[in-house]
């Protein structure tokens, strides 16, 4: 539905001067709906920039009463379109972006428009480092709020173990804290299924000592070396050292665009000790070697390149249980060769396969958290990247066929035996793009006491645009 231009202004003049409301008619409006991923744009009927929680609040409120759909938008990175709106009103929280470092307690309080590059600069002043995200342009609520992976993870678990307290906006324009002795439920629904609960303006994280620099960088191999790649990999990830992982990717990057083997290397420890335990990859002779001794803020950038703006993207995630066999890695090469060889214009799609050491993960029960994607096995991402609208629909078919294929196949290996927790898993990282799956498939044994929580917290559902928790 329109939306009343003088009832905007009303609304307009009860914010403050540093706040902004951006309508279609606005200068700025365009630059305002523009994401991450191409595809994920729609057309907002208001853009609300607020400074402070009082002004969610009231932003929220203000999209209640006008009774149109609400979109909380932080670094814009995901590709499902939640975070934005046909039509509607969107909270995009760019101004709320501050990081303060306790430097007694080692605690990071980051607003909740903040990038991961932010934290990393932020704590790297204090000789600290957070568990986050790989990419650091991506934001830090939607990344936390959905579980979290990050280089850190094999040492420290995953981001939301690593999050103390929270401040969110409900429904009810209320500004609520939320931590294991306040409002624990809600802090329970917020590490895994926090979008569906509101708006979140404050994240408290645990740091650690992080003084000096890691051994990392891309590496890049011809398809024949995938072998040995796969069988260093399941070494890593296994490995309880805490110090290591290891990311394999298939990709066609700029300038030869041919097809190739792309891997992160990532050891936490001096180049010496990197350079050791990663000698079977250094010695299968890289075409391109990019590693060396980097401060920990500068992994985070290492996927930056190929994970740019401006694409039409999309994501799926699926999962693969280590060991990983290289026949089946193969046949994912060969169907994504093909894809790309058939779509041109998908040339910058990618395949990665992520080796993470899961020991820390399986340290926390698949309940104890709302999270329910804790398992013996490695994240596995389909990333289409195309220009063509009218490429989406075989883009987004692709990633849903490669997902189904891959869900089969972690489904027979976990049917040979697992421990307990990876057989309560349910196998998808949901912060990969759930394309539509619904909540029971995203939280699994989780799901019943999400949709009773949602009740209790956002009865009309004005948080809808996550995975489902109304049954």
């Amino acid at each position: 539905m329109a939306i009343d231009i003088a009832t905007v202004q009303k609304f307009s003049g009860t914010l403050s001067e540093k706040a902004d409301v951006v309508t279609r008619d606005s200068v700025n409006y365009e630059a305002s709906i523009k994401r991450w991923s191409a595809a994920a744009e729609k057309p907002a009927g208001i853009i609300v920039f607020p400074t402070t929680p009082e002004e969610v609040a009231k932003a929220v409120l203000f999209s209640s009463a006008q009774g149109i759909e609400l979109a909380v938008v932080g670094g814009g990175h995901g590709t499902s379109g939640a975070s934005s709106t046909d039509g509607g009103l969107c909270i995009d929280l760019s101004r709320m972006r501050g990081v303060t470092v306790n430097e007694k307690t080692k605690t990071l309080t980051v607003e909740g428009g903040a990038l991961w590059a932010d934290v990393d600069k932020e704590a790297a002043k204090f000789g600290l480092a957070a568990v986050g995200g790989t990419v650091n342009h991506t934001g830090v609520g939607g990344l936390t709020l959905g579980g979290g992976y990050g280089y850190l993870t094999p040492e420290f678990g995953m981001v939301i173990d690593n999050l103390l307290e929270v401040e969110v906006v409900l429904a009810d324009g209320s500004i609520v804290t939320a931590s294991e002795s306040e409002n624990p439920d809600l802090f329970w629904a917020a590490r895994g299924a926090g979008v569906g609960f509101g708006v979140f303006t404050k994240f408290v994280y645990q740091g650690h000592d992080q003084t000096g620099p890691v051994w990392a960088g891309m590496l890049v191999f011809p398809k024949e070396q995938l072998d040995p790649l796969i069988k260093f990999a399941n070494k890593v990830i296994v490995d309880e050292g805490g110090k290591s992982a290891i990311f394999l990717g298939f990709g066609a990057p700029p300038p030869a665009f041919q097809p190739v083997i792309l891997a992160v290397v990532f050891y936490n420890g001096t180049e010496e000790e990197g350079k050791s335990y990663f000698k079977e990859v250094l010695d299968l002779s890289p075409l391109v070697d990019q590693t060396g001794a980097i401060p920990y803020a500068s992994v985070n950038e290492l996927l930056n390149g190929p994970m740019f703006h401006g694409l039409r993207r999309t994501m799926k995630g699926s999962a693969f249980l280590a060991p990983l066999e290289t026949k089946f890695a193969e046949s994912i090469y060969d169907d994504w060769l093909e894809f790309i060889t058939q779509n041109p214009d998908a040339g910058a799609t990618m395949v990665l396969w992520e080796f993470m050491p899961f020991k820390k993960i399986l340290e926390v029960s698949q309940t104890a958290t709302s999270f329910a994607n804790r398992g013996a096995y490695g994240n596995l991402s389909f990333g289409p990247g195309w220009t063509k609208p009218e490429n989406d629909s075989i883009c987004r078919g692709w990633t849903r066929m490669m997902s189904t294929k891959t869900r089969n196949e972690l489904e027979r290996k976990i049917a040979e035996g697992t421990d307990a927790t990876t057989k309560t898993s349910v196998g998808e990282y949901g912060n990969y793009d759930n394309m539509g799956s619904g909540g029971q498939i995203i939280f699994g044994a989780n799901f019943p006491r999400l949709a009773e929580l949602k009740k209790k917290y956002d009865p009309s559902n004005v948080f809808s645009q996550g995975p489902s928790l109304v049954v």
